[in-house]
């Protein structure tokens, strides 16, 4: 299985989804968008992960990446390609089917916990996961549920916390993917946003090794129910 990905800033990585991929043999071709690579046709893949980054959705003058990751993305989802998107990369699915992406009434950053919806609970991607579940949280955007899309998951600060469209593309606003140095590593790039925006850094780290304990069971499984997903497709 081949696995094309998106990333957008260097410390945003695949984190625990790229361990995930290469305990299961999974081969995955990362590119950098912020440093000019060019973006493959996604369709000569097996699915598409959008990581996620500092930027909005309709930041396109400042970051001119966005306009050919959008055609990008528009392509593959016309294709049917199983896509998983985290953060931004769920914001840009909705962008890419047309649906706003607009600021929310907070900013979320730190551990939390999201709600499975009904539907969230009889989807394929949530199947044996614990609800509610312990997720990481970093974003001031949240994305519109788009035409047909299936809403999966919310949260007491943000109502949209993930959809499903068609068969097999997914949107999260929240990260299952992060590790300690991941969320390490963010308090200090951003930390000008942290200390604008009065968050409890200290705090944070405080609670990362049993917020990841909590967290990365759920993931593990989300990790392979995506890929369940992705094997159906190609039978």
């Amino acid at each position: 299985m081949r696995a094309l990905v998106f990333q957008h800033i260097g410390c945003e990585g695949l984190g625990l989804l790229g361990d995930f991929f290469s305990i299961r043999g999974v081969s995955s071709h990362p590119v950098s968008l912020a440093r000019g690579e060019a973006i493959p046709d996604p369709t000569d893949f097996d699915c598409l992960v959008v990581l996620g980054g500092p930027m909005n959705v309709y930041e396109e003058e400042r970051y001119p990446f966005l306009v050919p990751e959008d055609r990008a993305i528009r392509r593959a989802v016309a294709a049917g390609l199983p896509y998983l998107g985290f953060c931004l990369g769920g914001q840009l699915l909705a962008k890419a089917l047309d649906a706003p992406v607009t600021e929310n009434p907070v900013k979320e950053i730190g551990f939390d916990e999201v709600a499975l919806t009904p539907a969230g609970r009889e989807d394929p991607l949530f199947r044996g996961v614990g609800d509610p579940l312990r997720v990481f949280q970093w974003h001031g955007d949240t994305f519109t549920i788009p035409a047909g899309g299936v809403h999966l998951a919310s949260s007491a600060r943000c109502a949209r916390q993930a959809f499903r469209h068609g068969r097999a593309a997914y949107a999260l606003q929240f990260h299952l993917e992060v590790t300690r140095s991941m969320v390490e590593e963010w308090l200090a790039t951003y930390a000008t946003e942290v200390a604008a925006d009065g968050v409890d850094a200290p705090g944070i780290l405080a609670a990362a090794d049993r917020g990841l304990a909590l967290m990365e069971d759920a993931a593990g499984r989300v990790f392979q129910n995506f890929l369940d997903v992705v094997e159906r497709g190609r039978s």
